[in-house]
């Protein structure tokens, strides 16, 4: 395989704030690689970082071999992005953006003419190339943007929280030409986001990012499998005493978040009965008890001891804390 992207120690400070903490990584020509994490754990100040809007505070990056420092010019030239923010000119037509895009990077006219139509065309909107942008639909933004960051061919494609505010249908039509743009033209497409259900299905490897760091770096069927097996939830007034009642050897593992118990185990559904016949003889009273499959939540929750929202609550606080102070 060839190496697309090149990390290595990665970092980046604002003040006393350590946005990226000493991140390293690769990710291969074609591969769609995703940056999960709750808002603030860095996955925007990343793609800053590789897309040149931001200097590194130390390490380097390359892109295609080409350094993000040295050559700035030579790393936009092969990339694409689509902001987490739109940035469309919504006075302006379809066209009439993809248009001023390939005039800034020179395109010539025949040449921008013809792949405008082709990627209006793939992401089913030359119906409406000369519709100013404002009447469109968020979805439809969403994928003119898509098409705009492609214009000038890119070989790498950052796709900043892509379906971030859009209804389920919506987001599933994206998923479809995101996976579409890595098999059939070779992108390779590195996202961020916070949407679990998104990071599982489209990406080939996921690294899960909190404050800033590289917590875990896989394929999600992988992370999910290394939780050891099926997953059974107890609530319970006396968390506690469950745990010690369940540290059993057919038990994998055994945590406690909240009121909740989580018992990680091969064949749950052959236990349940031993479980409550346990908890029973241990007087531990069972509030509710259900079985599911691992989740990158899961495994999310067992690398961080809490759940994507929860850390992003936290982050808002913090940065709440932060605006107070500055205050004072």
């Amino acid at each position: 395989m060839t190496v697309a992207l090149h990390i290595q120690n990665l970092t980046r400070r604002f003040n006393d704030l350590v946005a990226v903490d000493n991140i390293s990584f690769d990710i291969d020509q074609g591969e769609i690689f995703g940056l999960l994490g709750p808002n603030g754990a860095g996955k925007t100040t990343t793609l800053s970082m590789l897309s040149t809007m931001l200097t590194p505070t130390s390490g380097s990056a390359t892109i295609n071999g080409i350094d993000i420092e040295r050559d700035p010019d030579g790393v936009r030239r092969a990339i694409g992005i689509v902001f987490q923010d739109q940035s469309l000119d919504e006075e302006l037509t379809a066209w009439e953006n993809m248009d001023f895009h390939g005039r800034l990077y020179r395109i010539p006219a025949e040449t921008r003419h013809q792949r405008i139509t082709e990627l209006l065309t793939l992401v089913e909107l030359n119906d409406r190339r000369d519709d100013i942008v404002k009447t469109f639909s968020g979805g439809m933004r969403r994928r003119l943007e898509i098409a705009r960051g492609l214009l000038h061919h890119p070989s790498v494609l950052f796709l900043d929280e892509p379906t971030l505010g859009l209804d389920p249908q919506t987001r599933n039509h994206l998923w479809q030409y995101i996976d579409t743009l890595a098999r059939e033209k070779g992108i390779t497409i590195i996202l961020t986001t916070h949407y679990m259900e998104e990071a599982d299905r489209l990406c080939h490897r996921i690294a899960i990012i909190d404050h800033g760091k590289i917590i875990a770096i896989d394929t999600p069927e992988n992370l999910k499998n290394g939780l050891g097996g099926d997953l059974i939830t107890i609530r319970s007034p006396q968390p506690a005493a469950a745990v010690e009642a369940l540290k059993q050897p057919w038990v994998i593992r055994v945590e406690t978040h909240n009121d909740d118990v989580v018992v990680s185990l091969k064949n749950a559904e052959q236990f349940v009965s031993t479980i409550v016949t346990l908890l029973n003889e241990r007087e531990v009273p069972i509030t509710s008890i259900a079985i599911h499959k691992p989740t990158l939540e899961d495994v999310f929750l067992s690398f961080t001891g809490k759940t994507i929202r929860e850390q992003e609550a936290d982050h808002k606080e913090q940065m709440r804390t932060h605006q107070r102070m500055g205050r004072h």
